[in-house]
């Protein structure tokens, strides 16, 4: 497959996080977007050379609304490519495409579960399908062979393959995907006007439900509207059911309140393992630093001092507090390193620890 050239239409987060990967093992790349911008940007990441030649392969990783009009333009140019798409919804594509036999044939649709609530190319990584679901779906009269190469570019991501027609793939994501976008949404929206006093106060649990209110409103504006056939009685549940939770407040029903609670539970206790990326087996330094401007630079130049690889970091800041807290992720060997270092140069770096 990497031998082959492979266009990927569409710079944003999962397209260019695609490209990457393809980079790594050396496919031959030629990439498309009408935003300019998004394409330069992912044209240096990628950094790979300039291909010529008919695509062999032309992955789709368009808003959903437009990818059946450009799988079709692209069919006209390239008719001996094979097209696989990577929007999330898949009724409507599927019936687009059946009505065009010649594409067809050579069209799968393809569902990778990953994403971030960052959108665009600068939010792209190599590895963001590591461990995750690669769902495919086929028309009426995909190839075998068609089938095959969006099989190996899954897994050639790091993906686990599943297989499912288009409407059992809506249904499910209606549940898996669009329902929690929809309540981190809902809860997003019900703080406006809220005094940033008051949010100053916030714990985890409000960052982790929201965070995904973050989203692109564009992107999953789209995706909503698109399977609204598959959401809206899904919707309709959860609504009855915070109702009924509503009435149980009113009512200071307790045993229901235990009853919901409890379900929550037992729901979540059903959900197998997280199709997140791969767990990272990190060591994490905890530094105490002064709240005043250039500290982080100074960490990250002590860092390089002596060649440590920084993988991740979380900042943590109280309003009013005059010192903050720095987390750096590290493999275990460079945290206990840099711990050593930083302590040997004054710094309040507390000893390394696994999460």
């Amino acid at each position: 497959m990497i031998e082959r050239v492979i266009k990927v239409v569409g710079c944003g987060l999962i397209g260019t996080s695609i490209a990457l990967r393809l980079s790594e093992i050396g496919a031959h790349l030629c990439l498309a977007d009408s935003n300019l911008d998004n394409l330069k940007l992912a044209e240096d990441l990628i950094d790979s050379p300039k291909v010529s030649g008919q695509p062999e392969i032309i992955i789709l990783a368009t808003p959903p609304e437009v990818v059946f009009d450009i799988a079709v333009r692209e069919f006209a140019l390239h008719p001996d490519a094979i097209f696989i798409d990577v929007s999330g919804i898949k009724s409507k594509l599927i019936d687009e495409v059946e009505g065009f036999t010649d594409l067809a044939v050579q069209f799968v649709s393809v569902h990778p579960m990953a994403g971030r609530e960052m959108s665009g190319p600068e939010s792209a990584r190599a590895d963001l399908f590591e461990s995750r679901a690669w769902i495919i779906s086929e028309t009426s009269r995909t190839s075998p062979s068609a089938l095959s190469v969006a099989r190996r570019i899954g897994e050639s991501m790091g993906a686990s393959i599943y297989e499912m027609d288009a409407k059992a793939h809506d249904s499910v994501i209606a549940t898996i995907s669009h329902l929690p976008q929809i309540l981190s949404s809902a809860l997003g929206g019900s703080l406006i006007g809220e005094d940033a006093s008051n949010l100053n106060l916030a714990g985890q649990g409000l960052r982790d439900v929201s965070r995904l209110a973050d989203s692109d409103p564009a992107l999953w504006g789209s995706l909503l509207a698109g399977n609204s056939k598959e959401i809206v009685p899904k919707l309709a549940e959860v609504i009855n059911r915070l109702s009924l939770l509503s009435k149980a407040l009113e009512n200071n029903d307790r045993e229901y309140l235990l009853e919901f609670l409890q379900q929550g539970r037992e729901g979540r206790n059903l959900i197998p393992g997280k199709h997140g990326s791969v767990k990272r087996d990190y060591t994490f330094v905890p530094i105490v630093i002064d709240d005043s401007p250039g500290g982080l630079a100074r960490i990250f130049n002590e860092c390089a001092n002596i060649n440590v690889n920084v993988e991740d970091l979380l900042i943590e800041h109280s309003p009013g507090q005059s010192v903050g807290l720095i987390t750096l992720a590290l493999s275990e060997i460079d945290a206990i390193k840099l711990q050593k270092h930083l302590v040997s140069k004054g710094w309040l770096a507390h000893a390394p620890r696994k999460r």
